[in-house]
């Protein structure tokens, strides 16, 4: 069944419409003087493909045709994980095609524009119907795709949008995973099968940020590239604009402040250099509490296709002992997290995204880690605007086995890179690119394959920044992390490991910190450590899921943080912010309890700790920074 599912993706590739064109640039869609957005987010229509071979609905051909008109549909909202909204377990564990479809109605005024269709993200595999004709296919479950429909839309009528996900992961999918099937019938049901998955969270699934209609002119903007660097007190501006459409007949260039003033203003450049002087730079908020996330924008204006891209004016860069922002040392007061929302899976949610930054600051956090996917691009607005520092993740988690290191996975993993850097490049709070979590950095297949991925990364970023992937191996085994820019590692002595025993962890810790740093004269972030504690459980002395045994858990951690974050130490990264939801298992009791707070965003007694710490290390962080 699965082969069969994976062959169905590749087929339906090799026949979408040959006039249907998918675009390269993915530019964030904003409204401007030229180009309009309009929203196809709200209720769609939805219905799972449930037969035995998952197969039916192609068979049907149900893109054809209303969703209504092939069998009983639900009103599924998007975006949204589809499992976390009805109340039939069958749907919240379901494996394979689900299928949405809404109608919608292109403004005539648009006629002679270009139309695209655009989605945030679904997960994993999509294909996208207009009208019954295939417009695009996406392979992979976090990243944005989009596609011109002008040549099947309709602008004196009804549209039909039809979209099928399939949320299956197989051996070579970003993450990986298998399934299982059972033969017995005088154990299993007919058809029974199961997905294996090889990541320590649950596999939400469904159309899961904003679907956006937007026009542009015939001659537009497809890409803007922005690469920043400092001199004495001016910023520098590296740009290009890469257009598409004809060739243009006029360009502008202007680079606006925060405050909405010109600062500099060219003429017909696609591409250069340009200084601001006096410049504003892009801090992390811990850092220059005064002016965080100082923001600029560059307004092009191609033959009357105006973008606007906003950035921000910083340098980062890696010694041997420290990670620089602007030069200056910058240890991360950090936070692994999910993007689930309450119960809501992992759809698109604003107030959760208030709430998480709130959160954040309350608990003087300067820094995340998108674990372990791309996070949406409205998270990732919030973080350049409000200076905190992003590691930017790849959903390359769990890759365990060594089937998962083979030429299909790596082509998939380059491109996933690709996707992720185009969409993310210019933002200031983007600081490292994470190419994997946790992978089996013991085999060898390991080597060439985080060599190749690696370096295509770095091949791909024209700012530079720092790679990392994070990793759990012990350092004596490893034989990929000798390719990456910092140290990422994740430890959990006293949990895992020695469980209850908290007196093993200030040892165990330094000597692992300490054969790291032998083996590789690198920065190390700790980007993973924690224990689980169910919220109200209380026992003293302190017992493991109590509150009491993860505040002297973590208190034994921060003790040895301090012997080192004045050597190579550069972060500390409690697991995790919040609780997040899992799939079943005898270890897990609804998901996984390692938040500071809750699941509905409410402080633990850790919270409290960890609050205490950071709040105290930014201030001293600070004063670090303006005497020097």
């Amino acid at each position: 069944m699965a082969n069969g599912w994976r062959l169905l993706l590749l087929l339906a590739c090799i026949s979408a419409l040959c006039d249907v064109v998918l675009l390269k640039g993915i530019l964030y869609p904003l409204d401007s003087e030229s180009r309009t957005v309009k929203t196809l987010d709200g209720m769609w229509n939805f219905r799972a493909d449930a037969s035995s071979s998952r197969n039916q609905s192609f068979v049907d051909q149900w893109w054809t045709k209303p969703l209504e008109a092939t069998g009983p549909v639900l009103t599924m909202p998007v975006p949204s994980s589809y499992n976390d909204i009805t109340t039939d377990k069958n749907l919240r564990d379901f494996v394979g095609w689900v299928w949405y479809d809404r109608e919608f109605f292109v403004p005539a005024n648009w006629i002679n524009q270009r139309i695209i269709l655009r989605f945030g993200s679904a997960h994993y595999y999509a294909i996208v119907w207009v009208n019954g004709q295939q417009v695009m296919t996406h392979d992979g479950g976090h990243l944005p795709f989009e596609g011109a429909i002008n040549a099947v839309v309709n602008l004196s009528g009804p549209n039909r949008v039809t979209v099928a996900v399939n949320n299956t992961l197989l051996p070579t999918t970003l993450p990986p995973g298998s399934l299982s099937f059972q033969h017995d019938v005088k154990r299993y049901p007919v058809g029974y099968f199961t997905q294996q998955l090889q990541i320590d969270f649950f596999n939400y699934a469904g159309i899961h940020r904003h679907v956006h209609l937007y026009t542009t002119p015939q001659t537009y903007i497809d890409d803007i590239t922005i690469v920043t660097s400092i001199s004495g007190g001016d910023g520098i501006v590296n740009y290009e604009i890469i257009t598409a459409g004809g060739a243009p007949e006029a360009v502008q260039v202007s680079i606006v402040s925060k405050e909405g003033q010109t600062v500099v203003q060219l003429y017909n450049q696609l591409q250069g250099t340009v200084t601001i002087p006096n410049v504003r730079l892009w801090w992390p908020y811990t850092s220059m509490p005064s002016d965080p996330g100082y923001m600029y924008t560059l307004v092009v204006n191609v033959s009357g296709d105006i973008y606007r891209q906003p950035f921000g004016v910083r340098t980062v860069a890696v010694t041997d002992t420290q990670l620089l922002i602007n030069g200056r040392p910058f240890y991360c007061l950090g936070v692994g997290k999910h993007e689930d929302a309450d119960i809501r899976g992992r759809g698109l949610d604003y107030a959760l995204i208030a709430r998480d930054f709130n959160m954040m600051k309350w608990l003087g956090a300067n820094c995340f880690r998108t674990s372990h996917y791309p996070y949406a691009e409205e998270i990732m607005d919030q973080a350049d605007l409000q200076g905190i520092v992003v590691i930017d993740e790849s959903p390359g988690a769990g890759m365990s086995q060594v089937q998962n290191f083979g030429p299909i996975s790596l082509a998939h993993h380059k491109d996933v890179m690709t996707e992720l850097i185009q969409r993310d490049k210019n933002r200031p709070s983007v600081i490292i690119w994470s190419v994997a979590n946790e992978p089996a950095s013991n085999l060898s297949e390991a080597e060439a394959y985080f060599r190749d991925v690696i370096a295509h990364t770095r091949d791909v970023d024209k700012a530079k920044r720092p790679v990392t992937f994070v990793t759990d191996a012990d350092y004596p085994n490893d034989v990929a992390t000798q390719f990456v820019d910092i140290l990422c590692v994740n430890r959990y002595y006293g949990w895992y490991t020695d469980t209850g025993h908290t007196e093993v962890i200030q040892l165990q810790l330094s000597a692992d910190l300490e054969g790291w740093r032998s083996v590789h004269q690198k920065p190390i972030i700790i980007t993973e450590y924690g224990a689980g504690t169910v919220s109200g459980l209380h026992e003293y002395p302190e017992f493991v899921f109590t509150e009491e045994y993860q505040n002297t858990f973590i208190s034994e951690y921060h003790k040895t943080f301090d012997k080192y974050r004045t050597q190579f130490l550069v972060g500390e990264m409690v697991w995790s912010f919040t609780d997040f939801m899992t799939q079943q298992e005898v270890r897990r009791v609804v998901g996984n309890k390692k938040g500071v707070l809750t699941r509905q965003r409410q402080p633990k007694a850790a919270g409290h700790l960890l609050r205490a710490r950071y709040l105290s290390l930014s201030n001293s962080t600070t004063l670090y920074f303006q005497s020097h």
